[in-house]
C-alpha cells in the first residue's frame, strides 16, 4: 500500500517549468530518494508534498488526503526537515524538543511521550540539557532529526539530511533514518551523496530538468545500465 502518490505534478514559475509532469509513489515503510543535479526540481517537489508550495497542476495524495484540499490534515501526518533548517540556539536541547512537541499536541502526556522519544533518538546524553549554541553541527542535526521523528510520522520528508556532516555523524544520521523506516514510517529524501542513497534507499527516482528520467531499486538500475555504482547510473541518465 502506498502512503504517498504523486501524479503528473507540475510547478511553474512564470514561463519556467521547475517540475514537469512528475509521477511516483512511496510505499508504507519505504525509503524513496529523489536524486538529481542542482536545479532539477527536487526541492520544489519536496516542498509541494510538504504543503509549503502549491502545485501548478497535478495531484498529491498522502494517506488518502489531497495535499492541497486537506493541507491541515496532511501536516498532522508528515514531518519536513529542509537542508538549511536550524534550531533556537538560546534554548537547551530538551527545551527545544518540548517546545516543538507542543506544536504537535496540546495533550501534556502525549507531549512528554514525544520529548522522551526524541531524546532517545538524539542520544545526546547529558548534553541534552545544554544550550544548542554549544552543539556541534552533527549534534544539532541529530537534534533536528529527532524532532522530525518524535511523532513517528506517516511520511518524513528529508532534504539533504547529512549535508555538511563528517563521516561518523553521517553514519549515525543514516542509522536513525533506517530505524525510522523500520518502525513503519515512510521516508522521502533527497541527497547528492550517491553512497548515502545506495545505503538508505529501497527505490530511487533520477530527476533531470524537472522530469523523472529513471526509477527503480538501486541494484536493478546498476544492472540495467551496466554500472558499478549509482554515480555511473546518474551520469548515464543525466547525459542521455
Amino acid at each position: 500500500m502506498n502512503v504517498l502518490t504523486v501524479n503528473h505534478l507540475k510547478k511553474s514559475y512564470g514561463n519556467f517549468d521547475a517540475v514537469r509532469d512528475i509521477s511516483f509513489s512511496v510505499g508504507d515503510g519505504e525509503i524513496f530518494a529523489l536524486v538529481g543535479p542542482n536545479g532539477a526540481g527536487k526541492s520544489s517537489t519536496l516542498r509541494m508534498i510538504a504543503t509549503i508550495m502549491q502545485p501548478t497542476s497535478g495531484t498529491i495524495v498522502l494517506a488518502g488526503h489531497d495535499v492541497v484540499k486537506d493541507a491541515a490534515k496532511v501536516r498532522e501526518l508528515i514531518t519536513y526537515l529542509p537542508e538549511e533548517s536550524g534550531a533556537y540556539k538560546g534554548l537547551t536541547g530538551r527545551t527545544y524538543l518540548s517546545f516543538m512537541a507542543g506544536l504537535y499536541t496540546t495533550n501534556s502526556a502525549k507531549r512528554a511521550e514525544y520529548v522522551a522519544r526524541a531524546e532517545e533518538i538524539a542520544d545526546l546524553g547529558d548534553k541534552i540539557a545544554n544550550k544548542i549554541t554549544t552543539y556541534s553541527k552533527g549534534m544539532t542535526r541529530k537534534l533536528l532529526l529527532a524532532r522530525a521523528m518524535m511523532t513517528e510520522p506517516e511520511l518524513a520528508i528529508l532534504d539533504e539530511p547529512t549535508s555538511g556532516l563528517d563521516v561518523l555523524n553521517s553514519l549515525e544520521i543514516r542509522k536513525l533514518i533506517k530505524g525510522l523506516a523500520a518502525k513503519g514510517s515512510s521516508v522521502l529524501l533527497s541527497s547528492h551523496n550517491m553512497l548515502e542513497i545506495e545505503f538508505l534507499s529501497d527505490r530511487i527516482g533520477l530527476i533531470v530538468k524537472g522530469q523523472i528520467k529513471e526509477m527503480g531499486e538501486p541494484e536493478a538500475l546498476k544492472k540495467k545500465h551496466k554500472a558499478r555504482n549509482l554515480e555511473e547510473v546518474f551520469l548515464q541518465v543525466a547525459e542521455s
